[in-house]
């Protein structure tokens, strides 16, 4: 049966892709944004424009919803927290709130990886492992506190879950794709200890199916109790060493692959040097380095998907070749 969700930042790339995905199934989509995206109109959207750090806003944005996709944040490598805080965290909170307030029943929150990333490698770990002690980042730290609070949301009234993507990538993709593309073309592309470090990344319509599994699974009365207040962690299922994937970005843009190489110890005192200085400045765009990026480019991290195809009914379609030949036909 056809349904009304809301997805909160769905002009975005994993907002749009979900927002596409639910279209496809036959359901009812609104769009929660702060900017205009006409494309989500010519898709049949209702979009509804405002701020996450308003509640009353946010209300009106879930009244008559059936279920809440809350994948609006604030996710860049900036170092100043409050920004983070005010969009991640209390913005999150004022989902909760209006789900509550409205009678929504089902609650699905984008979170991310990196809320378990410590300065060790991960390789195969599941959902036991805790949350992080220390955060070299906003974005982590404050991810990390709104999925918490998600999860405990979850009660008979508001059955909540977390889908943890891990380093999205696609079509559209503003973050990995966008950023490793663009240094490449200013000349300021380096691995970090010859990329060596496993990760297993997402297709970002993987990342849209995961969603789609995750609003299925908190409306069946079978799994409900199953899946709600838990994380899961989604990603293609093929770990591989950083190196072959940014390679592969840049042969589908049609660009010469990257060998040359810094160690992290230069890398991390990069980001310590960056970061201070970005914080005296009162700059808030991105430093070209920072702590959080220096280990997440010198460090495997990797994850068990055993408990979202087993739970969700997650099945990762898009092979990491079959995404390389998707993104080449969109850049052409």
């Amino acid at each position: 049966m056809s349904e009304r969700i809301l997805v909160t930042g769905g002009g975005g790339v994993v907002g749009g892709a979900i927002v596409r995905a639910l279209i496809d199934r036959g359901d009812d989509v609104r769009s929660f944004s702060r900017g205009e995206y006409p494309r989500l109109c010519t898709l049949g959207v209702e979009t509804v424009r405002g701020d996450l750090a308003d509640l009353e806003a946010v209300q009106d944005a879930v009244a008559g919803c059936d279920a809440v996709v809350h994948t609006a944040a604030k996710a860049d490598l900036s170092v100043h927290p409050q920004p983070f805080i005010t969009a991640n965290v209390v913005g999150t909170a004022n989902v909760i709130a209006a789900c509550r307030r409205g009678g929504v029943g089902r609650l699905v929150f984008t979170s991310t990886p990196s809320v378990v990333h410590s300065r060790r490698p991960i390789e195969g770990a599941d959902e036991s492992l805790p949350y992080a002690e220390r955060y070299d980042a906003p974005y982590p730290a404050t991810k990390a506190r709104a999925e918490q609070l998600v999860l405990a949301a979850s009660d008979d009234a508001l059955a909540t879950l977390a889908i943890r993507p891990h380093l999205v990538w696609g079509p559209g993709d503003t973050q990995l794709t966008a950023r490793i593309l663009g240094r490449a073309r200013a000349g300021r592309l380096r691995l970090v200890d010859h990329g060596h470090a496993v990760v297993d990344a997402t297709y970002v319509d993987d990342a849209a199916a995961a969603h789609a599994c995750a609003l299925d699974a908190l409306a069946d009365g079978g799994a409900r109790g199953r899946v709600a207040g838990r994380a899961f962690f989604v990603a293609s299922g093929q770990p591989l060493p950083i190196a072959t994937l940014v390679n592969g970005l840049l042969g589908a843009a049609g660009m010469p692959t990257e060998h040359r190489s810094v160690p992290f110890g230069l890398a991390y005192a990069a980001g310590v040097a960056c970061e201070a200085a970005w914080r005296l400045a009162r700059r808030y765009d991105e430093p070209p380095m920072t702590r959080f990026l220096a280990r997440q480019l010198a460090i495997s991290h990797w994850f068990d998907l055993t408990a979202a195809r087993r739970d969700l009914g997650y099945r990762p379609a898009v092979t990491l070749d079959d995404g390389f030949h998707r993104l080449a036909a969109s850049l052409r």
